[in-house]
């Protein structure tokens, strides 16, 4: 009887002690609106191509400045529902949204994303642009597959398919759009519904 009641405690301490090392209030329905929020963006970004009016779209153009501004607007909103969503779901655990696990989180996940985006910038600079879609899927998944040690283990697995979804789009260099539609796009709806089924659902 003893020796069961020492390994509960015991259990209970790791529980307590995974909770305080892990951020938990990740909300599965802003990864949803994320996913569909790139698709919307990706089916504009299309159409501004497809209506391009020159063979070759140049860093001066309106429709390079518009897809530009279109992507934008998609990491805002991503951002501003992920916040809004993850402030919500933390408040309704009895959680703060600011704590030593949070922390980690955004820093480990912010070193590749930001190294990834100056990168971009660069290929951009250079006008590189068949490498962009592969970079920005490539650190984007290193980004997530760092951050997933301080947080749902659903993080790590959404990482490890941005990046074989980067590798592809180097092989298949073309196909940029069509990459990032499914790592941005399908895969963000694909691993959202899990984690709200698997967390977030009463």
């Amino acid at each position: 009887m003893e020796a069961s009641k020492y390994l509960k405690d015991i259990q209970d301490i790791k529980e307590m002690m995974s909770k305080s090392t892990q951020f938990i209030s990740l909300s599965g329905l802003s990864g949803i609106l994320a996913g569909v929020y790139a698709l919307v963006g990706a089916v504009y970004a299309t159409y501004l191509i497809n209506t391009h009016e020159y063979t070759y779209i140049t860093l001066e153009s309106k429709t390079f400045k518009l897809i530009i501004l279109t992507a934008f607007i998609v990491l805002l909103l991503s951002l501003g529902t992920a916040y809004y969503l993850t402030v919500k779901k933390a408040n309704k655990l009895g959680e703060k949204i600011w704590n030593p696990a949070s922390k980690r989180v955004l820093i480990n996940f912010a070193i590749p994303l930001v190294t990834g985006g100056i990168f971009s910038l660069l290929l951009v600079r250079q006008q590189n642009f068949v490498l962009i879609a592969p970079v920005t899927l490539l650190f984007y998944g290193l980004a997530c597959l760092n951050a997933s040690k301080y947080t749902l283990r659903d993080v790590r697995y959404l990482g490890i398919t941005q990046i074989i979804l980067g590798l592809l789009a180097v092989e298949f260099t073309g196909y940029g759009l069509l990459f990032w539609i499914l790592g941005f796009g399908i895969a963000h709806i694909l691993y959202g519904s899990i984690m709200y089924y698997k967390y977030d659902r009463e």
